[in-house]
């Protein structure tokens, strides 16, 4: 058997409590139905015998609390809701609980943003992570040791997993089902809960903001400048030119700002505009790539590319909808 030892935190987000151990549960029924034996002992942890969440909306009820474990095979630590700085303190004390486990080898697995929780174990210093796209700056501002993975959905380091956002934590489930089974059984997991399996990226749903929660005005002053002229071509040199840096200099302070180069914010601001584009209109790629400042179809297709994960018009495909006729 395989202990798996949810972990109940306060501020939790409910569905990602329910929804992990919704899934190994049916995995142990999948198991049965192919005349196996049950493989998953699925246990709720907390601080408390009943934690309440969502401000008393849902009431959680614990099987164990953490000083009554003594050995599991993974550790979950779902996402955690509102305030992260807030909500990591509020479980302060399970912090050494989830270090004592890993050092007598337990996985340890989190959920969303419940990678700021992990985070805080210092387990994951100089190691890949996921988490959400939309804290992805607040999570490199707080843990500038760790190595985010920009727009990933599963990280996998010698027994540490994490997850991008939302409702990517499915995908980091069914590894771990797969992980501990077979992989068929994986499949059905995803055929019965309606997962895109392997799904690799969430950078088709991110949205960029740009990182401006630092002190340099100056940049913040390039940042802008960028963001309202997204139309045009608009070089490195130009820029310091404008704004009377040197090149080196400009490019040394706004990857410290952002955790960008110039040319990437620059990417990353015109195919932003470029999204909006295809989800509202039915330009073609040349006019929605001459709109936001390219002339070079090729390289307009590939940067799309490899920000998004998909081609133009698949974007395009995905999210645009004809207007019904009133």
């Amino acid at each position: 058997m395989k202990t798996i030892s949810i972990l109940v935190p306060e501020s939790a987000v409910m569905e990602a409590v329910a929804d992990p151990r919704y899934l190994f549960t049916a995995a142990n029924q999948f198991l049965q139905a192919a005349g196996r034996p049950e493989l998953f002992n699925v246990q709720l942890v907390g601080q408390t015998r009943e934690i309440r969440l969502h401000g008393g909306a849902f009431s959680v009820h614990t099987d164990k609390l953490l000083d009554e474990v003594t050995d599991t095979d993974l550790i979950l630590i779902p996402a955690l809701f509102g305030d992260m700085q807030r909500a990591v303190e509020l479980n302060r004390d399970t912090i050494p609980w989830i270090v004592k486990h890993h050092q007598k080898g337990t996985e340890i697995a989190s959920l969303c943003v419940g990678a700021f929780l992990l985070a805080s174990t210092g387990l994951l210093d100089g190691r890949q992570c996921s988490t959400h796209w939309a804290f992805s700056n607040e999570f490199s501002n707080t843990f500038p040791e760790v190595n985010l993975v920009d727009g990933g959905i599963i990280t996998d380091d010698q027994g540490l997993y994490t997850s991008g956002g939302a409702n990517s934590y499915w995908n980091l489930l069914l590894y771990l089902v797969e992980k501990y089974t077979d992989r068929d059984t994986a499949i059905l997991a995803a055929k019965y809960f309606a997962i895109d399996i392997d799904r690799e990226s969430q950078a088709a749903f991110t949205i960029f903001n740009g990182q401006k929660d630092h002190n340099d005005e100056e940049i913040k002053q390039v940042q802008d400048f960028l963001e309202n002229n997204y139309q045009e071509k608009i070089s490195v040199d130009q820029l310091a030119d404008q704004f009377a840096i040197s090149r080196r200099s400009l490019e040394r302070r706004f990857k410290k700002a952002t955790n960008n180069t110039v040319v990437e914010y620059m990417q990353r601001v015109k195919v932003e505009a470029a999204k909006r584009d295809f989800e509202k209109s039915r330009k073609n790629i040349n006019e929605v790539m001459y709109d936001v400042g390219y002339t070079d179809s090729k390289s307009f297709r590939s940067v799309f590319k490899r920000i998004t994960g998909l081609t133009p018009i698949e974007y395009r495909n995905k999210y645009y909808r004809e207007p019904e006729l009133a």
